[in-house]
């Protein structure tokens, strides 16, 4: 086995960096080779895999990620499924790359998170600010026998910062420029931005989740299929029809898009209840089906347009709105972005040479990489952390 020592002795390591998001459509898995470590990592896709989890599963997942549905014998049984499904997702990644999995240094796991408290409930004080993601670290090290980090949100929300989001410090490092303005849009099941002005250092950038992303698309589509469909594939569905512009209007009232950065939300706020509860509202109003699509497609756009025009443009110039994630591949999406940002560049990270897919699962290696060499990855003016802080756990095989 390849000891911590070696492993932080080394100028190149080979990672797998593993990432399930809150649209809880599956598994992304990337091979990766590291050249050092912090801020100047320089970091190389050699293997990306998506492992879809099926309509069955994913409607578990949906259900555990609900206070009606939801029991402690459920969660305590799939943090060792997901840990399984996880392995399985390293192991063929590595197969794919065309290498063994003694050549693997090491796997760094996000894990599924299935309840976010970002802020002490006012409404119950039992509730403080915690977070919880699944997928048992030893039982993913004993199934691949490499060396596991992961768990990286506590530490963050241990200093007091939210515990999200973690993704800018990965933006930092791959795409900072230093002559011009960009905001990365991670556009998953919910939506999260890091905007880093020209040059910008850790203290510089500002970052923020700005909503739902995929997450209310997601679950009109298949409600309105009865299950038939997962997603509106490339915005086809929301093409055809018009968004409600009333309706729009009110949904956008919605407390969290005016609370001040730093701030994170999730299924707890914007999950299958609200969005069953948005639908019921949407049909009443005699919209179409295509119209409901639209209406959810143009709620992503307007939320995330409306939070850079509230908090970043102000105080930043930025040339290029850069998409990644399941949204990136929306065509509709990225339509109504481009026209609500004029002024801006709206492109994929695809247009630049970079897998849309799998950068998330790229950031969490590079998470992983930092916590062996003792590094700070945490972003205080992301998460609101006090200071800067080692994130993970570590589990050997």
């Amino acid at each position: 086995m390849k000891t911590l020592n070696t492993i932080s002795s080394k100028t190149v390591v080979t990672a797998v960096g593993l990432m399930s998001g809150t649209s809880l459509d599956g598994i992304d898995a990337a091979v990766v080779t590291i050249e050092g470590c912090g801020l100047d990592s320089k970091v190389k896709l050699i293997q990306y895999v998506n492992k879809p989890y099926d309509p069955n599963f994913r409607e578990r997942l949906k259900e555990l990620c609900t206070l009606e549905h939801s029991n402690v014998a459920l969660v305590c049984s799939m943090n060792f499924e997901l840990a399984e499904r996880f392995a399985q997702a390293a192991i063929e990644a590595v197969q794919e790359a065309g290498m063994p999995l003694e050549a693997i240094d090491f796997i760094s796991s996000h894990g599924q998170t299935v309840w976010h408290i970002p802020e002490n409930s006012a409404d119950d004080p039992r509730l403080i600010r915690s977070t919880l993601q699944l997928g048992d670290l030893s039982v993913l090290a004993k199934r691949t026998g490499r060396i596991v980090v992961g768990d990286f949100r506590p530490a963050d929300m241990a200093m007091n910062g939210q515990g999200a989001p973690l993704a800018p410090y990965g933006d930092l490092i791959l795409f900072r420029q230093g002559d011009k303005g960009r905001i990365l849009q991670n556009i998953g099941g919910i939506g999260n931005c890091t905007a880093l002005p020209p040059g910008a250092g850790p203290e510089e950038l500002l970052a923020f989740d700005t909503g739902p992303g995929n997450m209310l698309i997601d679950q009109a589509v298949q409600t309105l299929s009865g299950g038939q469909l997962m997603l509106d594939a490339g915005g086809a569905w929301a093409s055809r029809g018009t968004p409600n512009e009333a309706l729009l209007t009110e949904m956008l009232v919605h407390p969290y898009f005016k609370q001040a950065p730093p701030k994170s939300t999730g299924r707890e706020v914007f999950g299958k209840a609200y969005a069953e509860h948005w639908i019921a509202k949407v049909k009443s109003a005699g919209c179409t089906d295509a119209d409901i699509v639209a209406t959810a497609t143009a709620f992503t756009a307007r939320s995330i347009a409306d939070g850079y025009r509230r908090f970043v443009l102000p105080r930043y110039s930025i040339e290029e709105v850069i998409v990644t994630g399941g949204g990136a591949h929306n065509r509709t999406l990225m339509q109504m972005l481009r026209t609500l940002l004029p002024k801006q560049n709206v492109m994929t990270s695809n247009m630049l040479g970079f897998d849309d897919d799998a950068k998330e699962a790229v950031i969490f290696a590079l998470l992983g990489n930092d916590f062996l060499h003792g590094i700070s990855s945490n972003l205080p003016a992301a998460t609101g952390a006090h200071r800067a802080t080692v994130l993970g756990k570590l589990a050997l095989p």
